[in-house]
């Protein structure tokens, strides 16, 4: 399976071959000191992972019920007329999915993925940058999808990535997908991140976004023992970074420690005095502050 689709997760392989994800996990500590695989938390990649980037038909087969989950939940953060900045991933295409059902819509896009996601939605503009088509992802890069983004100013952004620490924030293995994502940061006021937990503690190549610069993360419930993930999630909070994860309750990580926030709704950000999120894209030489109804609290 990881010869196949370049990564899987501890939990699709204990699913396949009809075992608990702690023998699977044993197997796979095995098959790291053979050299055949690199573990990552809470899954396994091919050696050189730390380079090696895996195509669309890999990725699209890894954590699918994860990335269902973390779409619906982060749909919840856009409402109607509002303008965002949707960056390339098989996370962000799931969440494209859910967003054509948001009328008065505008969305930055430099994947082909999330335009085609939602070419034929009604009352959604769709705004692709320009730049140089990469065919593993589907995402247009280089200095003109770069140059595109220049004064444009949105509400937020939605990036996925290779990987997440609290250490480093989101990175991924390529350099072009890399500066892209920056330029993609720039032109929003907040930035949410998408990533399952197989993602978790995961470190590439090049660096996407900071940690102080994440607003929250939306993520699914770690396995059972998955302490590492655990772990990093927490550390991600004490940075700052308000965690979401899909299918837990509000409470569900009190004991550990960790807040994970409810989503916000425009009316419970404007009861918290944030204000309606812009609603048009509007040039501006730099971007402002994040808006204050999702600014970190700390208890």
């Amino acid at each position: 399976m990881v010869r196949a689709n370049g990564a899987v997760s501890l939990r699709e392989l204990a699913r396949v071959v009809q075992t608990s994800e702690v023998t699977v996990r044993r197997d796979v500590r095995a098959l790291e000191a053979e050299g055949l695989l690199d573990r990552r938390h809470g899954g396994a990649v091919l050696p050189g992972g730390f380079t090696r980037e895996s195509g669309f038909p890999q990725k699209s087969h890894l954590a699918t019920a994860e990335k269902t989950a973390i779409a619906d939940l982060a749909a919840g953060l856009v409402s109607e007329g509002e303008a965002v900045v949707v960056g390339a991933g098989t996370t962000t295409q799931e969440l494209a999915r859910r967003l054509a059902r948001v009328p008065g819509l505008t969305v930055v896009t430099n994947s082909l993925l999330v335009a085609q996601a939602l070419a034929h939605a009604n009352r959604v503009e769709v705004v692709m940058t320009g730049g140089t088509l990469r065919g593993s992802n589907y995402a247009l890069v280089g200095s003109g999808a770069e140059q595109s983004l220049h004064g444009l100013r949105v509400s937020r952004a939605f990036l996925s990535g290779s990987g997440l620490t609290a250490e480093r924030g989101l990175s991924t293995s390529n350099m072009l997908s890399a500066s892209v994502d920056r330029a993609l940061v720039q032109a929003a006021g907040e930035v949410v991140v998408l990533a399952d937990h197989t993602k978790l503690g995961t470190d590439t190549m090049f660096q996407t976004v900071p940690t102080d610069v994440i607003t929250r993360l939306v993520t699914d419930e770690p396995p059972p023992h998955d302490d590492r993930a655990e772990t990093e999630l927490q550390a991600l909070a004490d940075r700052g970074v308000q965690v979401a994860v899909a299918g837990s309750a509000t409470s569900a990580s009190a004991g550990r420690g960790r807040q994970d926030v409810p989503m916000p709704t425009p009316r419970r950000a404007a009861a918290q005095g944030g204000g309606p999120p812009p609603t048009h894209l509007r040039p501006t030489a730099a971007p402002g502050p994040r808006v204050a109804d999702l600014a970190p609290r700390r208890r």
